[in-house]
């Protein structure tokens, strides 16, 4: 039986992405979201160049946000031992960031190389979060598998759905690995609401992305849409996601040439009326 639809979204559970609104800098970003009543916040680490991170994270908080998690980590596979000992070395880094400012995930983008076997790379990505393992547990950070659309499985990530994600984290056992469900990644899988299920049973369901899939889609990477604009059916998937026991931020995660063109400041309120109304 399928769960029940979703109640309406709490406003005080939306987080924005820092690459949603990329125009802005982090520190405008903040007061805005917070002036919208927006709860929380995701740091893509691009916005944190040349900071003083452990700064950047006190200003979040003193405008109440929450800081949600750091974008991204992995890209793990590379056809040399250097190359993946240098992927292994960021990741480190990546956690390092996450603590400094106060975030207790980081996303995973775990990558994927062209003419690399897929069933190589997933390996490869496994070897490559639990060398990291060890950074997590000192620093008190958690690590988001985020499965990607089976578009990206060339150059982005040789994981592709959200029972592959499972896979892993029941592989490695840890409590400091958890999966991140991106709707624009995972709408179209007939599997998606089992694999909810047993990623809630896992307790493993960390983060909860939200947008939307336009008709038709100009650009793969950068036309995402805006909640309500495409035909994913957002506040089913968010039953689901909440029926396997998710409390966190919903979060707002969109790439958009389109958008990043416009007004921020309207983008923004639109942002908050879309969440409203379709998530």
């Amino acid at each position: 039986m399928s769960a029940p639809a979703a109640p309406l979204p709490d406003l005080r559970r939306l987080c924005v992405h820092t690459i949603t609104t990329k125009p802005w800098a982090v520190e405008t970003a903040a007061a805005r979201f917070a002036a919208a009543g927006v709860g929380g916040i995701t740091v893509w680490r691009d916005a944190l160049a040349g900071r003083d991170i452990p700064a950047t994270g006190r200003l979040l908080r003193d405008q109440g946000l929450a800081v949600v998690s750091l974008c991204r980590g992995g890209f793990f596979p590379g056809k040399t031992v250097e190359e993946r000992a240098r992927a292994i070395d960021d990741n480190r880094r990546a956690v390092a960031e996450a603590h400094a400012l106060g975030a207790p995930l980081v996303v995973l983008v775990c990558g994927a190389v062209p003419g690399l076997p897929l069933e190589e790379s997933r390996r490869q990505i496994l070897d490559g979060i639990a060398a990291v393992l060890p950074d997590c547990e000192a620093a008190g950070v958690r690590l988001a598998i985020e499965p990607l659309h089976p578009m990206y499985a060339d150059s982005r990530s040789a994981v592709n759905t959200l029972a592959q994600a499972n896979d892993m984290v029941e592989a490695l056992r840890s409590p400091h690995v958890g999966v991140a469900v991106d709707v624009y990644h995972l709408w179209w899988d007939p599997a998606l609401e089992t694999e909810i299920a047993r990623c809630g049973r896992l307790g493993a369901l960390a983060a909860f992305h939200v947008c939307d899939w336009r008709t038709p889609t100009v650009d793969l990477l950068n036309d995402r849409g805006l909640m309500g604009e495409g035909c994913i059916p957002l506040r089913r998937i968010r039953g689901w996601v909440e029926a396997a026991g998710f409390r966190g931020f919903n979060e707002v995660e969109i790439f958009s040439h389109r958008l990043w063109a416009g007004d921020q400041d309207e983008f923004l309120g639109s942002i908050v009326r879309a969440y409203r109304e379709h998530v």
